[in-house]
């Protein structure tokens, strides 16, 4: 029986309370209005168990909580959910699985704290199905980590107004397919995991981009999207880099304009746009960032 034979969940389609504007003071002493990033808490239950709380913005709460659940290991399938339903009157998101004997108990017994944004937790189970992982790929052009850097520039709209979320996006070698950003990354990875799922996009050739560290966290969640490459303008740890090795996911981290450093995976890049060296280019001006 073919995924189109089989009834999709049932999803409702919340609207997140507005956010809104505040008085502040710059340092002209001058008083103006200026946008906050909202926050609100999501309670996830999981046939009629509490799962987790999470600070989110909410702009996509559906895809949010698919997601969560798909990286936590909690379902295996988008099929296996009869339905997710978020309510904001209540800051819940209520979701149901087809097989209603469906048991947690094993994955919420054991849990790590991650280093994620809003101290993200990583369940029991997914290191063990991490080993089974040997992502592969086709290489990946050097000129198009650059056009996807530049399609990205743009992109982080709710940070340049309020300066307060991160941004994660997923990228195919000539477009930007999907961009959210979040109080913490690991929504915002969680959201477009939900989204791949609700719209059926394949994770081949795709690259993932976040504007945060590359944490095991980050590197888990990639991995269990089976998406190849890994794009950060920011570090790694040295968690991150041992997941991405034990993976095969492709990591590339202080990626911005011309620059970049590829700490797992270099075979996989074709080097067919070498920059021009400049006089500063040096192997310690990395420290100085």
């Amino acid at each position: 029986m073919t995924n189109d034979k089989i009834q999709k969940p049932l999803i409702s389609e919340s609207i997140r309370p507005n956010t809104r504007e505040i008085i502040v003071v710059d340092e002209y002493q001058t008083e103006r209005k200026f946008p906050i990033t909202g926050e609100l808490p999501l309670t996830i239950y999981v046939n009629k168990k509490e799962i987790v709380t999470l600070m989110t913005l909410g702009h996509h709460p559906e895809s949010l909580v698919i997601g969560y659940l798909r990286n936590q290991g909690f379902v295996k399938s988008f099929y296996d959910l009869e339905s997710i339903q978020v309510d904001w009157d209540t800051n819940t998101a209520v979701a149901v699985t087809k097989n209603k004997n469906d048991s947690f108990d094993n994955q919420l017994t054991h849990k790590v704290v991650t280093s994620g944004c809003g101290q993200g937790t990583t369940y029991g189970g997914i290191w063990d199905d991490l080993k089974k992982k040997n992502i592969k790929d086709t290489k990946l052009k050097q000129s198009t980590i650059y056009k996807v850097l530049k399609l990205l520039h743009e992109k982080n709209e709710i940070y340049r107004l309020s300066g307060a979320v991160h941004g994660c996006a997923l990228c195919s070698k000539d477009k930007i397919i999907d961009f959210i950003e979040d109080v913490g990354r690991h929504n915002a990875v969680d959201a477009i995991a939900g989204n791949m799922w609700i719209n059926d996009i394949n994770s081949k050739n795709k690259i993932f981009y976040t504007t945060g560290r590359l944490t095991s966290e980050m590197v888990i969640k990639v991995a269990q999207m089976n998406i190849p490459y890994l794009l950060s303008r920011s570090g790694i740890t040295e968690m991150g880099f041992n997941v991405a090795k034990e993976t095969g996911v492709t990591l590339l981290g202080r990626a911005k304009g011309k620059h970049f450093l590829i700490y797992n995976g270099s075979e996989n890049i074709i080097f067919d746009e070498k920059p021009r060296p400049r006089s500063e280019d040096s192997p310690d001006i990395w420290k100085r960032r």
